[in-house]
């Protein structure tokens, strides 16, 4: 199995907008998964906003993207990234998981989500924030 680690952005309300610009810019499928999508709508008014999104380009170049809900906070200079591991393999993902618990506080425990068989999201003792989740299909935007 391979495990792919991507910079994923975090915005709030221009995540599609941002998206659009780096497929154009990088090529390849763009793919987006709105709240509504994943049924994990919180405030109607974001519904449509991105839950998970992403560019796969050609070349092997990735980023992945999402609009920070207005219940959590954002600002723009503070964690405007996460890292993101995501393999097709449960195992992988689960041992890099228990790998990253030392000293981590775990912001959403690694379980089945309404996209994903296992997603989890920790911040390591470094302060860096992490994602990891099994990867599926979903069909490109």
């Amino acid at each position: 199995m391979t495990i792919d680690v991507t910079p994923h952005l975090n915005f709030r309300g221009s995540a599609r907008e941002a998206l659009e610009l780096y497929r154009d810019a990088l090529g390849g499928e763009l793919t987006i998964v709105t709240y509504r999508d994943a049924h994990a709508v919180q405030d109607p008014a974001e519904g449509d906003q991105v839950m998970w999104g992403q560019v796969a380009a050609p070349s092997g170049a990735r980023v992945m993207a999402y609009d920070v809900p207005s219940a959590l906070p954002h600002d723009a200079g503070t964690i405007p990234f996460f890292v993101s591991l995501r393999s097709a393999d449960a195992d992988e993902v689960s041992a890099a998981w228990a790998g990253l618990l030392d000293g981590a506080t775990v912001v959403q425990d690694l379980a089945p989500s309404g996209w994903s068989p296992l997603y989890g999201m920790l911040r390591d003792r470094f302060g860096v924030t992490w994602v990891l989740d099994v990867a599926v299909a979903y069909p490109s935007a």
